[in-house]
């Protein structure tokens, strides 16, 4: 694949916090640790604090990658666990080895493209850093967020612009569901991948993963696994008793004393001074309580510790004795779930969109509170994909990739004036007519001050008339050029369905049946997080 690479701030899709920080805007430096540049994780690896139980980890992630290495003795000897992995999670054990860590839901078939370019970011960036700190090793992770509750948002995916839906209902967290009800789903998914290409070997993946696993977190795992686990990618599921023991103490003083919602919301009433627009906002209690299919909030009413909509209550004594046998229970929220990571990961740098990266700048505080090292802050890469017809397409209309990322609308606009034969910019016209009414205010303020506000309103009105006949002129020239401004449209809803990007829209499907592992490849070869800019990737 060929790349041409675009500014974040150029495209138009990222929040104006978030260029601020890429920008290295002085007035965010309060709310993160250490740049993101190597140089940041230079001066982070001399200062870093691991509190994470190594060996704790290493085991938890061997016990729990057995139920690949069952299913692949006995059936598929192919997708045990790669020996990069293997050797990854041993590293674990090993003082020099630090992780760099992404986070998603579990969404069926692996969601839209961004669930990828999440994990290919945490990839390319690990190979970065152990070339530029060869005595380290860094480790990749894909974090499961097993406990996150909200079906609606993994129980469908866009593919070919058909949306494929697992119809099922679903309570408690998502990793504990059985997708034993999602043969009509898969079904539908395989039949779009249809029989070229590659779909039979994405087809087996798929069909292994949503069959022979009882739990989606299992059948996540096998599936991320059987794309990634030659990088030696680690996926976590932090639903696990042994894991959630070592961040036992937090949960305690944090329902008890509730100290993560003082310090966020302190935190975020500083942002909004500076126009940040706040994306999560802290509870009194940020946890749920977890068993078998519950996961509701805790809050605290009458003196008792109450899971909502059940009958559960607690007294302080009976809360603190609960966390302590039973940690596993106690699940956190989004502004906890950070803190949990950090705790039992020998973490340096965390990866994530652009609102995850604004709500990460929330809880800065909330890490310095509980003494806990704040990672690195990667945005991650992004990509837009180009069939090789539409690049020819693209070519022809002499369109730059910066201008792809105007709304159609202002891309038909702007092909217009560049390509028409007329004039159809007013605005030299506009400038003398300005010229003149500058002399009018000038002479009417002699004649009467008062003039002045009636003379502005005039000129007001004209240029309103004027703006108005511009567009008349270019929606005249637009039917002179019917044909070509379709080829827009057609490109743009390939492109950018819904006028969104198509990282947050397609499943990366398609793209595998075309070209196999060898797409994944291209994503790792091309993907520059450092870099900090847009890839637009041609076939």
């Amino acid at each position: 694949m060929d790349v041409d690479c675009i500014s974040y701030k150029e495209t138009g899709f990222f929040s104006p916090t978030v260029v601020d920080y890429l920008e290295d805007k002085p007035e965010l430096k309060p709310f993160y640790s250490y740049r993101p540049t190597f140089d940041g994780f230079a001066e982070f690896l001399k200062n870093k604090k691991v509190i994470a139980d190594r060996n704790l980890l290493a085991d938890t992630l061997t016990d729990q990658y057995q139920i690949i290495v069952k299913y692949a003795r006995i059936w598929d000897p192919l997708f045990g666990i790669a020996e990069p992995v293997r050797k990854n999670i041993e590293c674990l054990r090993n003082d020099n080895t630090y992780t760099i860590t992404t986070g998603h839901q579990l969404n069926i078939f692996a969601g839209p493209l961004y669930f990828i370019y999440k994990i290919v970011t945490a990839i390319k960036l690990s190979q970065q850093l152990k070339e530029k700190f060869p005595n380290k090793n860094f480790v990749p992770v894909y974090w499961m967020a097993s406990e996150d509750h909200d079906f609606a948002e993994i129980n469908y995916t866009t593919i070919g612009g058909k949306k494929v839906h697992w119809w099922h209902e679903a309570s408690g967290a998502t990793g504990r569901i059985n997708p034993e009800t999602l043969r009509q789903a898969l079904n539908q998914y395989k039949g779009v991948l249809g029989t070229a290409g590659f779909s039979a070997d994405l087809g087996k993946i798929v069909e292994t993963a949503y069959t022979n696993f009882d739990r989606l977190a299992d059948a996540t795992r096998y599936m991320v696994n059987a794309l990634f686990g030659r990088y030696g990618l680690v996926i976590i599921d932090a639903d696990n008793k042994q894991l959630k023991q070592q961040f036992a103490p937090i949960i305690e003083r944090d329902i008890i004393e509730q100290n993560s919602f003082k310090n966020i919301s302190a935190t975020n009433e500083e942002l909004v001074k500076l126009g940040v627009h706040i994306q999560v906002n802290p509870r009194e209690i940020n946890f749920f309580y977890l068993k078998n299919a519950l996961r509701e909030r805790l809050v605290f009413e009458d003196g008792q510790y109450k899971v909502l909509n059940t009958e559960i209550s607690f007294t302080e004594a009976e809360i603190k004795k609960e966390i302590a046998t039973y940690p596993e229970r106690f699940s956190p929220n989004v502004v906890m779930r950070p803190l949990y990571q950090e705790c039992i990961l020998p973490n340096i740098a965390y990866i994530g969109g652009g609102a995850e990266v604004v709500y990460w700048l929330e809880l800065k505080s909330n890490f310095d509170y509980y003494q806990v090292d704040f990672p690195v802050l990667i945005l991650r890469n992004s990509g837009l994909i180009i069939r090789k017809e539409s690049a020819a397409k693209i070519k022809r209309m002499e369109l730059a990739p910066a201008d792809l990322f105007k709304s159609t609308d202002a891309l038909k606009n702007y092909w217009i004036k560049k390509h028409s034969d007329h004039e159809l910019s007013l605005q030299t016209e506009w400038a003398e007519l300005n010229a003149i009414f500058d002399q009018l205010k000038q002479k009417a303020a002699k004649i009467d001050p008062t003039l002045g506000p009636s003379t502005e309103a005039v000129q007001t009105r004209l240029k309103k008339a004027i703006d108005n006949l511009e567009k008349k002129l270019i929606r005249a020239e637009k039917q002179n050029y019917h044909t070509r401004l379709e080829q827009i449209d057609q490109i743009k809803a390939e492109l950018f369905p819904g006028e969104s990007l198509q990282e947050r829209n397609e499943n990366f499907g398609l793209l595998y049946v075309k070209w196999g592992q060898y797409f994944i490849d291209e994503l790792i070869r091309n993907f520059q997080p450092l870099d900090f800019e847009f890839a637009v990737l041609t076939e």
